[in-house]
């Protein structure tokens, strides 16, 4: 009798686990609407948008601005940070709007025998307020400087340690993991993160080298979960 009892116990104990599984599936399908199913937590795709709309296409790519010029902390820490308004500052005090817009207002200025007038971007504008700047971009004493809410876009479980510094270090370039970021409008996650991903990448990376160069790219459980 007791034999019997328990085994009905672990019956009903195992079904419950299957019911469990399935109603997680089946949540998981009317969330995604029947599309391609993803483990939980990859955002691969993601693209949200932006409180100031900032083109990596045009900086990264046109332009030709370093990675690292906007990204410093990726060269010496763990994090690769968001950059200061003050550093977008060091170009656009000067950089009001775009090269297309200064010029139109130039062809109209000369057409209408005028000097050209100021030309702000609807974007740089709330450059400009997040910093409290006037006309002039100089501190306005009416204005109380705010931080730029940014979206982030790129993120593993707290229980991941990823160290920028050490892969960048290592010659792995950005593009590895964030896809072509110069040819983007809007940043997105190119890659889904994955620990599958990253372990695929460090045994790749074992066997056929790093810019070059043979590593040993761990894949110890313990150099990035603990």
């Amino acid at each position: 009798m007791q034999q019997a009892t328990e085994t009905g116990w672990l019956g009903s104990r195992r079904l419950t686990t299957l019911l469990i599984i399935a109603l997680i599936f089946g949540s998981a399908l009317l969330v995604t609407g029947f599309g391609p199913m993803r483990l939980p937590g990859d955002q691969q795709g993601y693209e949200p948008a932006q409180p100031i709309k900032f083109s990596h296409r045009l900086h990264a790519g046109e332009l030709a601005i370093d990675c690292f010029y906007c990204h410093s902390g990726a060269e010496k820490s763990r994090h690769a940070g968001v950059p200061a308004a003050s550093t977008c500052m060091n170009c656009h005090k000067n950089i009001t709007s775009t090269f297309g817009a200064f010029r139109a207002e130039d062809d109209l200025a000369k057409k209408e025998g005028r000097p050209p007038r100021q030309i702000v971007s609807a974007e740089l504008r709330k450059l400009y307020d997040a910093l409290g700047l006037d006309d002039a971009r100089k501190p306005d004493p009416a204005k109380t400087p705010k931080p730029i809410q940014w979206v982030r876009i790129h993120t593993v479980p707290d229980f991941v340690h990823f160290d920028h510094s050490a892969h960048v270090n290592a010659g792995v370039t950005c593009q590895q993991c964030h896809g072509t970021v110069q040819a983007m409008e809007r940043l997105r996650q190119d890659s889904d993160l994955g620990m599958g991903w990253c372990v695929n990448c460090h045994r790749t990376s074992n066997k056929s080298g790093v810019a070059g160069k043979p590593v040993h790219a761990s894949i110890d459980c313990a150099t990035c979960h603990h």
